[in-house]
């Protein structure tokens, strides 16, 4: 497998901006994580102190992805976070994606908003060829999300996760 290197540029949708995490949002981060609610279908923990929050953002920015805060427009709210990681080539490039938002926010079409200007970049400006996702089964808001947007979800679930992909589209020679 090959090395990808890419440049993680701070994003913008009408209602959000998506900023890449720094130490500098670690309230932010854990006001977010402490949620159960939030980090119930994750594998984390609640986060229990802003040290465990900090652990979260340094992870994310030794990483070879990224973790994007998304930030509300209006008001400077922390909304969630997105990002990719898992960044693989064998061929082709695939990225894992992975998303998160406060309960506050959920059934307002953000994470739909944030998930298409996350995708157009990574296919666009990253140069990824597949994007996926795994989900928990009873994480019905995330399957519903991946479905609406167009994922295509393989028929049997691997270590008890469903799988998601999406490849980029071709464009006729």
């Amino acid at each position: 497998m090959n090395s990808i290197n890419v440049v993680f540029p701070d994003l913008e949708t009408e209602r959000m901006d998506l900023r890449n995490l720094t130490l500098e949002h670690s309230e932010q981060v854990y006001q977010h994580f402490s949620d159960s609610d939030v980090t119930r279908f994750m594998d984390i923990e609640p986060c229990r102190d802003i040290e465990e929050a900090s652990e979260i953002i340094r992870y994310h920015e030794e990483d070879a992805g990224c973790r994007w805060g998304l930030f509300d427009k209006g008001n400077g709210n922390f909304l969630g976070t997105i990002g990719f990681h898992y960044i693989r080539s064998n061929q082709v490039v695939t990225a894992e994606i992975g998303f998160d938002l406060s309960k506050a926010y959920w059934g307002k079409g953000f994470m739909t908003e944030a998930m298409k200007e996350a995708m157009a970049f990574g296919f666009r400006e990253a140069g990824f060829d597949t994007i996926d996702a795994t989900v928990e089964p009873e994480n019905k808001k995330s399957l519903q999300l991946l479905r609406k947007l167009g994922f295509h979800e393989d028929r049997e679930p691997r270590d008890g996760l469903i799988y998601f992909y999406m490849e980029k589209e071709k464009k006729a020679q």
